[in-house]
């Protein structure tokens, strides 16, 4: 890490600690509410595509968040995905350039599987500073599972500190993506997958870029690319696995983004990245 987390400005007085604290205050709340608007019914309709889905509950649990940090931090700016960029006092209109802080949200990430009744869905908040995420958590109200992470503090499953993924051969590797919605591009990535299955361990596709990288960060998979993806499906997810000694790149020298994330083991990192520059994942748009 480059940076010093002590030369980054502060949000508002607020440490990175104090910012990943709140997420998770946040994160809890926005887990309840998904459990009860999912028991209670919800209303299906859909955005991009016939399989980019989105429910009243997404729509219900962002709300909920920027009420929240509307009370709590008035002068802060938020992105969310189905809000996009806006003041978080004033909905509607452009977000301060000079916000102490910037919240990315993702209200329900996994949204397909949440509707079906699939476990693997989680909320996502990430806080940034100066154009960098320094906090940020996933909760799966599912199953209870809660990742946090603050710049430069570690990151943490349930107060237990997480270490990264296995290094193991790229032949025993089991490795986590997913698809876009656009049809054209969701083909490319799946010629793309099966030719990778020709060099790795086994395939998951779980439905939720930012439980994925968490997973990874907690070694339940040995590696991850996926792109592109909104910011707000990685924001916190990123920096959890970045914060567990996860080596991350966007390929071809670019850093990750939402053009492009790999992820893996120091170890092994290099070899993965040259086999998804080789397989053409850095070239699908």
């Amino acid at each position: 890490m480059t940076d010093r987390v002590s030369e980054l400005p502060h949000g508002g007085s607020a440490s990175p600690v104090e910012l990943r604290d709140l997420a998770v205050e946040l994160a809890a709340k926005a887990g309840d509410l998904m459990l009860g608007r999912r028991a209670a019914g919800f209303s299906v309709s859909t955005k991009s595509s016939a399989t980019d889905v989105v429910t009243d509950a997404d729509r219900a649990v962002e709300q909920m968040l920027r009420d929240e940090l509307a009370r709590l931090r008035p002068a802060d700016s938020v992105l969310g995905e189905e809000g996009g960029e806006q003041a978080a006092e004033q909905y509607g209109e452009q977000a301060r350039v000079d916000a102490p802080v910037r919240w990315v949200l993702d209200p329900i990430d996994g949204t397909v599987n949440f509707m079906l009744g699939l476990p693997q869905f989680s909320v996502s908040i990430a806080a940034q500073v100066a154009g960098r995420t320094v906090a940020g958590c996933v909760l799966n109200p599912s199953s209870g599972d809660l990742f946090s992470a603050a710049l430069g503090e570690g990151a943490y499953l349930r107060g237990r500190r997480l270490s990264g993924p296995r290094a193991v051969p790229l032949d025993q590797a089991v490795v986590a993506t997913g698809f876009g919605y656009d049809a054209a591009r969701r083909a490319r990535q799946g010629k793309a997958a099966g030719e990778l299955l020709g060099h790795v361990g086994n395939l998951r596709r779980l439905g939720s870029a930012a439980l994925d990288l968490c997973y990874l960060a907690a070694g339940w998979v040995d590696l991850y690319y996926e792109g592109p993806l909104g910011e707000w499906d990685f924001a916190a997810g990123l920096l959890i696995a970045q914060e567990a000694g996860v080596r991350t790149s966007g390929l071809r020298g670019r850093p990750p983004g939402t053009h492009l994330i790999a992820a893996a083991h120091p170890d092994v990192a290099e070899e993965f990245f040259t086999l998804l520059t080789d397989l053409g994942v850095a070239d699908i748009e």
